[in-house]
């Protein structure tokens, strides 16, 4: 038994229910919200530090310690971090004229529990290689990820949200547990290797293969907010706390994406000719609709869960395309995503009324190149970025999806990419306009947060075309990472 292996999981696990006893001696949030960030960075550090992640399955087979789950983990660490730290700023500018919080004490040490556990969650699902570790780890982020969603207990909108992702998440669980029935049955086993070798005997010629892989696909496809299965993607994005909101679109995203990804290339991998077909199919209708629908959209938070749809389909290149490059280019890509997003929603979280109300509407964003021309820059920056405007980080991202998916052989697959990318870009580049040209709107109230803005630089300078200098790096450990999948 290899302990190192989990020990990420374990110090999180251990860290989570020590804050939970803390929490009810030690009312401060403060103290609760540094220490939780300060586990997942200590956790991220024992993965970069600790034995190197080389020994392939663990504990029976149900989790793997590669390094396709390492580089997982610490995206989902640290995009986790960053969710906690947000929220503490956030929340914290809703005082009231005696210092008071406003809000009836919300910002609790629930919330920084809630991320931990959910981090364990998320943890396991990178690493699963076991239908019923892949199982255990989902529903534990999904369990955390309702309560977060309805955090905000004096708000109907959250409350809303909760409830809306709580019964369709129920509903894609039970359609996942179906598919996982499925493939035990027609297999005898929940091993990501035996199915990959059951496949491998029966082909496409087993209909009740193919049922399980189906359903699977559908459950997973919930997880990653792809379309047909994204509907509860923009009321919950657009009703969850801010900070809660850019939690859902990072770190689970990424993990969602990164299982699915093992699931098709492991275990489903002798079956690539039949998933490909659908992951194809579901590809390109989120980006069409991520695309198109964000249009008319007014709210900042509906716009970025459709840009979030818009960009799984993307990620989803890379999956049809297969083999290590494909699953290079997802690993780079959602790492830029994941920056990207991050870096925009920490810019919404310091959008602020003179009241010290949170702003979500876009024309919240009018002129804010004249009173907050450092935000409004930084705001830019991930727009292009999100857009794929050459040279930002983005741009490259999607490159190399494209490229992994033209080395397949899906050329028209890459060129409708392409069009799907310039669709998409009309509405990051009206966020532009309306920073740099329309006319100041109300003013805005001031934030005092310098650590958000330190992490707004940071990732700003990252998609900007300085990030150039890091293509090569990140390129050669997502390759390791893929390497270890084959």
């Amino acid at each position: 038994m290899n302990i190192a292996a989990i020990l990420p999981e374990i110090l999180l696990s251990m860290g989570a229910i020590a804050l939970m006893l803390v929490a009810a001696f030690v009312r401060r949030a403060g103290v609760i919200t540094s220490t939780a960030a300060v586990a997942l960075l200590v956790a991220a550090t024992v993965l970069l530090l600790g034995a190197p992640q080389t020994g392939g399955p663990q504990f029976g087979g149900t989790i793997a310690a590669d390094g396709f789950s390492a580089f997982g983990k610490l995206l989902v660490f640290l995009a986790a971090a960053v969710a906690i730290i947000g929220a503490h700023g956030w929340f914290g500018q809703m005082v009231g004229d005696d210092g008071a919080n406003d809000h009836s004490g919300e910002h609790g040490a629930e919330y920084s529990v809630l991320i931990l556990f959910s981090a364990v969650g998320m943890a396991v699902m990178v690493s699963a290689t076991s239908l019923i570790t892949l199982y255990v780890g989902l529903e534990l982020q999904s369990l955390a990820a309702y309560v977060l969603a309805s955090y905000r207990r004096s708000d109907a909108r959250s409350a809303e949200a909760g409830l809306k992702y709580f019964v369709l998440g129920s509903l894609a669980s039970g359609i996942l547990l179906y598919g996982i029935s499925l493939l035990y049955g027609f297999t005898g086993t929940t091993d990501f290797s035996g199915i990959a070798a059951a496949f491998t005997r029966e082909g496409p010629h087993s209909l009740g293969l193919l049922f399980g892989l189906v359903f699977l696909l559908a459950g997973l496809a919930f997880k990653i907010s792809a379309v047909p299965f994204h509907m509860w993607t923009p009321d919950v994005y657009e009703g969850a706390p801010t900070p809660v909101t850019a939690f859902f679109a990072s770190a689970p995203k990424v993990a969602a994406v990164l299982l699915a990804t093992r699931v098709c290339l492991g275990a489903l991998g002798p079956a690539i000719d039949a998933w490909r077909q659908i992951v194809i199919v579901v590809a390109l209708g989120s980006i069409l609709l991520g695309a198109v629908a964000a249009y008319g959209q007014t709210n900042i938070k509906r716009l970025l869960a459709y840009s979030s749809i818009n960009n799984v389909g993307f990620a989803l290149i890379g999956l049809a395309a297969g083999g290590p490059q494909g699953a290079s280019s997802i690993l780079f890509y959602m790492t830029v995503y994941v920056v990207m997003t991050l870096g925009a929603f920490l810019c919404v979280l310091r959008l602020r009324g003179e009241d010290g109300e949170p702003l979500e509407s876009l024309d919240a964003l009018s002129g804010m190149s004249q009173s907050r021309p450092g935000l409004a820059a930084a705001l830019a920056f991930f727009m292009f970025s999100l857009a794929g405007i050459p040279p930002f980080l983005g741009f490259w991202s999607k490159l190399a999806v494209f490229i992994a998916a033209v080395h397949s052989g899906l050329i028209w697959l890459a060129v409708a990419g392409i069009l799907g990318t310039v669709i998409g870009a009309y509405y990051y580049l009206k966020i532009v306009k309306i920073l740099y040209f329309d006319a100041p709107g109300a003013p805005l109230g001031r934030v005092r947060a310098p650590l958000e803005g330190a992490l707004i630089l940071l990732a700003a300078i990252f998609v900007s075309p300085l990030g150039y200098l890091l293509i090569g790096p990140i390129t050669r450990l997502t390759g390791y990472a893929a390497s270890s999948l084959f």
